[in-house]
């Protein structure tokens, strides 16, 4: 921490202000507005600006959100570095949204470099809901960066580019089936070492298009692994910086894909508000030119986000535009790859979880048994989360016996499974038995569900 000895005054922050033409009670005021509209209750006051301006550097991210002040009141782009505030960084580092390609390569690139290295101060920092609405109006508003291409270094050509992606793919494979506890840090060694280097290479504007959304989608990837073994402020970061190299690559339907990402977070962490805001924010920026397996996505992940809210009218008019999307999937439409997934096992299984947040116990247990029936058993994550929904279901229509079955016996199939959020679903079932501890069932549970959570937790 800066000692009252070692501050100087902020003569950055000084000129700034009287650019902006702020008074310190007005420029107190703005943020404090700026905050309460990210859900943040600050109270700040002309006092307070007065000590930033000797020196003081506020915390979290607040420097964030007064660069975004004088970005709005100024009409350019300003980082809390620019407010003489670099200080702050690590309080919010990989939060920052990159005004250009190579500076978000210089950004996820340290990202990558801290997290090989198993630096803290990425593990241990916090999920902050209000650092999501400039990344996501920022991506909004981006008419997209000029194509990005090198002219220095190692050549990278479309062959390379194929390697990132089946790299990729091998570890979408294993994170289905293993959670993101298995192989995180082998991917993230391949980006600090492989993918930081071709992202420094040279390369033409197509190649530098693919490689970008490749990068993102290996960034987000291994922010959803980061994400599954409940180091929540780490993958929020790289989802940001995910969404950044996404747009330097042009593809406004990856931009959505991530966008989802960081929604689906916030539900999870149960910020429905936020879940659905993003959500929104994706069908603005990608929607007009979205395949329908791509508007599944979109649609579907609102429902979930109204769901967590106890929105029913606008959970199930999500969840059906959702499923006339589905309908008009076909095979003579390419999708992108990592859409998949989006099949009628995953809008069942979406369906499932919002009629579960909205506690009709019977539509939860006839989209729960759908997926099931559906789902292929490589997604052993994904059926132990289904398999969780509907045990839950049966248990509040009063089928504790099956229940602790279905819920046992998924537990099993999950062996090797390395997930904090399995944990946590098995957990939350755990816990709502506990009015029926003394029955049998329960016990047996209890029994057949220890191994899993005490390996799921080494």
């Amino acid at each position: 921490m800066t000692t009252r000895a070692e501050r100087r005054p902020n003569h950055r922050l000084a000129s700034l202000v009287e650019e902006a033409g702020f008074s310190h009670a007005g420029l107190a005021r703005r943020v404090d507005q700026l905050g309460a509209e990210q859900g943040l209750d600050l109270r700040y006051d002309k006092t307070s600006v007065a000590r930033w301006l000797r020196g003081q550097h506020p915390r979290g991210i607040v420097p964030m959100l007064l660069a975004e002040v004088f970005t709005q009141r100024l009409s350019r782009k300003l980082t809390a570095e620019d407010l003489g505030m670099a200080g702050c960084r690590p309080d919010y580092a990989g939060l920052e949204y990159a005004a250009g390609p190579g500076e978000a390569v210089e950004i996820v690139s340290g990202m990558w470099q801290a997290d090989s290295a198993r630096r803290p101060a990425l593990a241990e920092a916090s999920f902050t809901p209000g650092a999501l609405v400039v990344p996501s109006r920022d991506w909004l508003i981006g008419a997209g960066d000029e194509d990005p291409q090198r002219a220095e270094g190692v050549r990278v050509g479309p062959g390379d580019v194929v390697a990132v992606r089946a790299v990729g793919e091998a570890f979408r494979r294993l994170d289905n089936s293993f959670g993101g506890g298995h192989a995180r840090q082998a991917l993230v060694r391949y980006l600090d070492t492989e993918v930081t280097t071709m992202l420094r290479g040279s390369y033409n504007a197509a190649v530098g298009r693919d490689l970008f959304a490749a990068a993102a989608v290996l960034t987000r990837l291994v922010g959803w692994m980061a994400y599954d073994t409940g180091v929540h402020g780490m993958a929020q970061r790289y989802f940001v910086q995910a969404l950044r190299l996404a747009q330097a690559s042009g593809d406004r339907s990856l931009g959505a894909y991530v966008l989802t990402t960081m929604s689906r977070q916030a539900i999870y962490l149960g910020h429905g508000r936020e879940a659905v805001q993003l959500a929104r924010v994706a069908q603005q920026g990608a929607l007009a030119g979205a395949t329908p397996r791509v508007r599944v996505l979109l649609y579907a992940v609102e429902a979930r986000g109204h769901g967590l809210l106890g929105d029913v009218r606008a959970c199930l008019a999500a969840l059906s535009r959702a499923e006339q999307a589905l309908a008009q999937a076909s095979p003579e439409i390419e999708e992108p790859d990592w859409a998949a997934y989006l099949d009628e096992a995953q809008l069942a299984d979406e369906y499932a979880h919002c009629f579960r947040d909205l506690e009709d116990h019977r539509k939860a247990r006839e989209f729960a048994e759908r997926s099931l029936r559906l789902r292929g058993t490589e997604y052993t994550r994904s059926r132990l989360f289904c398999s969780t929904v509907l045990a839950t279901a049966l248990l509040g229509l009063g089928e504790l016996d099956h229940a602790c079955g279905i819920e046992a016996e998924a537990t099993e199939s999950a062996e090797g499974l390395r997930s904090a959020r399995a944990m946590d679903y098995v957990r939350e079932f755990s816990h709502r038995l506990s009015p029926y501890r003394d029955s049998p069932a329960v016990r047996d549970f209890a029994e057949r569900t220890d191994p899993f959570l005490c390996a799921a937790a080494s």
